[in-house]
């Protein structure tokens, strides 16, 4: 059931982050018609990238790897991956609480879920239920 909730929390983050997207793209084409966070420098952290492009590419892939991991190694990659999620999103929400401050229900949203799946990873880690088949 954990592993089935985390693809689920995957699944809304990508929505979030395809939402995020379609709004970057248009600030990209000038049609939006009010101030955005996909306008601001820390929309794009990791080398002048969309953060929600990351995210479209990045919850499709925990969702799956969630059921595919079977190493040690393999379960450290996906730590990895969803603890630098989870840091990000800290470093994120401290910008849209002190510097934009700009209300962000999508990304609040992403933010929660990066969290939300770190906390379930340390679970199913813990729990050793990542190496079984449910």
């Amino acid at each position: 059931m954990p592993k089935a909730v985390i693809t689920l929390l995957c699944g809304v983050g990508l929505y979030a982050s395809l939402f995020m997207l379609a709004k970057t793209r248009k600030a990209a084409r000038g049609e939006l018609t009010e101030e955005s966070v996909v306008q601001s420098p820390r929309a794009r952290l990791y080398g002048g990238i969309p953060n929600a492009l990351l995210g479209v590419l990045y919850y499709p892939a925990v969702g799956i790897a969630i059921w595919l991991v079977r190493t040690p190694a393999a379960a450290a990659l996906l730590a990895a991956a969803i603890g630098l999620a989870a840091t990000t999103s800290l470093v994120l929400a401290y910008s849209l609480l002190f510097v934009t401050k700009r209300p962000c229900p999508y990304c609040w949203t992403g933010h929660a879920i990066n969290w939300l799946l770190g906390a379930m990873y340390a679970y199913v880690l813990g729990s050793g239920i990542l190496f079984s088949s449910t």
